[in-house]
């Protein structure tokens, strides 16, 4: 699987951290940065990924800052894309099957590296369900094409 992944300068250690895990587990990680602690704006960063997502260059992004919850709200404005922010390996396995979130996105400051590479594994191992989500995900997808369902 191709992997595209991104942070902020809140987000750089966790982010290199879950792209070593990526690649121990055989997929290839494309990282689109940061790299260092100055500051930079984290949804530049969002919105990469999101973007490669919805072109089908990549199968999945994660997104890393310091809650999620920014990198989330960014990602999400990209038509076609659901991003989640998780905390735990239960919603991170719910977020791909039954909102076929193909983005994750994690908090640094919020998450430690062991759980976050769980939540990741979680995330990875899961498939979107379709069913009664399919027509879910469907109405999430026709708000954002501003047709009332």
């Amino acid at each position: 699987m191709v992997v595209v992944i991104a942070s902020d300068h809140g987000g750089v250690r966790l982010k290199r951290s879950l792209a070593a895990t990526l690649e121990a587990l055989g997929h290839v990680v494309n990282d689109l940065g940061a790299d260092g602690s100055e500051s930079v704006d984290y949804p530049d960063y969002a919105r990469a990924v999101a973007e490669r997502v919805v072109a089908g260059s990549a199968d999945r992004g994660i997104l890393v800052c310091g809650t999620g919850i920014g990198m989330s709200i960014a990602a999400n404005k990209v038509r076609g894309v659901r991003a989640a922010v998780v905390s735990d390996t239960f919603s991170a396995r719910m977020a791909m099957e039954h909102n076929d979130a193909r983005v994750l996105c994690l908090g640094e400051r919020t998450l430690g590296a062991s759980l976050a590479d769980e939540c990741v594994k979680a995330w990875l191992a899961s498939e979107f369900g379709g069913g009664r989500h399919l027509r879910r995900v469907s109405k999430i997808s026709a708000i954002e094409d501003g047709v009332s369902s």
